[in-house]
């Protein structure tokens, strides 16, 4: 008999397991709160919208539960082949998901981005959990009026003010999306954190510098490819390129003397080092690509496949 079967003779505690889909308009929160859950960095974060560009799978175990949750980039209005891959690829997780959560930023006001979310969201049968985040920037006495806002939009299975920067009811929120689990084997080994593999996390953490560095300088037109990543007497070294659309682009992330690169490459390998343990050896490149988010060879190159509505 396996840890995962359920005998009341012999008191075999039954486990949990499920996928948890987090959806949400661009810039709400998302990535910070799965970090904030998962308790180190999986999912980059920056103040830009349209952060994320792939579904990140990351597991927490947690006693007789096992929560995959699947981070995806943010539902926003489709500009070119990236921005329609992202927006697919947001919706197959409410498909896929067996518990739904809507992150939201706390207002009165309900745009035509959320309600085209709500419309999504009555059209599936599984719980819905909505989730308002950034209440730390808000006055307490205020969070009952955004929840009935929400409230009156569709019936759902639990509404929970947080915050995932500062970790506010995250305690809370974790021992309901594992009330909503169905009851199942684990999918992973407890041990899983996430099944992205080292070389992703290390190309999204040198973009996640690049994007918070240049702020409003770069738009999200950058992508990275890691051209090598090799394992030898304690030192991993790393060879990546950051592509970009425009010359005048490239200068500006290269930098005066190469000074932004090697901003950007610093607090990379610093971050990367920590998640490998490990001295790491950082070289970068730039290179332009003209329209490259809306060449389907290149961003098939680069892990962005074609998702089907």
């Amino acid at each position: 008999m396996t840890n995962n079967e359920n005998n009341s003779s012999t008191g075999k505690i039954q486990t949990k397991a499920g996928y948890i889909g987090i959806i949400g308009r661009p810039n709400v929160g998302k990535s910070t709160l799965m970090n904030r859950i998962i308790g180190q960095k999986i999912a980059i974060t920056s103040s830009k919208p349209q952060t994320t560009r792939n579904i990140i799978r990351t597991v927490v175990t947690k006693d007789n539960a096992q929560l995959i949750f699947l981070d995806t980039p943010g539902i926003h209005k489709a500009q070119n082949k990236l921005g329609d891959y992202m927006v697919k690829s947001a919706k197959s997780v409410v498909n896929e998901a067996d518990v739904v959560m809507w992150l939201v930023e706390p207002t009165d006001y309900i745009g035509a981005g959320e309600k085209a979310i709500v419309e999504i969201l009555k059209t599936i049968r599984i719980p819905v959990i909505l989730v308002i985040n950034k209440v730390d920037t808000i006055r307490k006495e205020e969070i009952l009026k955004f929840m009935d806002t929400y409230r009156k939009e569709m019936d759902f299975k639990d509404i929970i003010p947080v915050s995932a920067l500062k970790g506010n009811n995250v305690d809370l929120l974790m021992d309901t999306l594992i009330e909503n689990l169905p009851e199942g084997p684990f999918y992973y080994d407890p041990e899983t954190v996430t099944e992205q593999t080292e070389r992703t996390i290390a190309s999204e953490i040198i973009r996640e510098k690049a994007l918070r560095f240049m702020r409003d300088e770069i738009p999200h037109g950058i992508a990275v490819v890691i051209d090598k990543m090799e394992f030898k007497k304690g030192l991993c070294t790393i060879e990546a390129t950051i592509i970009c659309e425009k010359e005048s682009h490239k200068g500006m992330i290269i930098g005066k003397g190469g000074a932004m690169l090697k901003k950007i490459g610093t607090a990379a390998r610093q971050d990367i080092e920590k998640m490998l343990d490990i001295r790491v050896n950082l070289k970068l490149w730039v290179k332009v690509r003209d329209n490259w988010r809306d060449d389907e060879y290149l961003l098939k190159d680069l892990g962005f496949s074609k998702t089907e509505s």
